[in-house]
């Protein structure tokens, strides 16, 4: 199964009232178009994943976030039976520290969500499965395989690597 190496970051701050809160975005272009999603994309020839996200942020949200202020937080692997070339393989990041405030880019209008009141029912179905677990200092390992219509989840299995 050949797929794409794509990154996702989730930058999380606390309000003055204690809240955790995500920063995540309307895609207003490409593929997930209408979806609120977390900001990242393609991993570059040559580039790390880290590197690849920390470019993505920047380029999305217009916000510096660097490599050591990043905590992996797992894989998801997209499957998509019935479009094989969307098929994706996601390393997902969260960080607490960046260098300037989100702005709307081209791609993405970014904007802050309570971690505990996820807008679910505007983004992708399979964020459910795993977004929650991330969001909460966990990581996942999980492969999602998506139904023909590409939209509704099949199935969500968690997976043991060798490490």
């Amino acid at each position: 199964m050949t797929s794409t190496a794509v990154t996702l970051c989730f930058l999380l701050r606390h309000t003055p009232s204690g809240a955790s809160e995500v920063l995540l975005g309307l895609k207003k272009t490409g593929f997930g178009v209408g979806k609120i999603v977390g900001l990242g994309g393609h991993v570059e020839p040559g580039e790390s994943d880290a590197e690849a996200v920390c470019r993505e942020v920047h380029e999305e949200a217009g916000v510096t976030v660097l490599q050591e202020d990043l905590r992996d937080a797992g894989m998801v692997e997209f499957v998509f039976p019935a479009r094989p070339e969307w098929n994706m393989s996601t390393r997902l990041f969260t960080t607490r520290r960046w260098q300037g405030e989100p702005s709307e880019s081209p791609e993405i209008a970014p904007e802050w969500f309570d971690t505990s009141s996820l807008p679910v029912e505007r983004m992708w179905q399979d964020a459910d499965h795993w977004l929650p677990v991330v969001l909460d200092d966990g990581a996942v390992d999980i492969v999602v395989t998506l139904n023909p219509d590409n939209e509704t989840v099949a199935s969500s299995v968690s997976i043991l690597r060798n490490t």
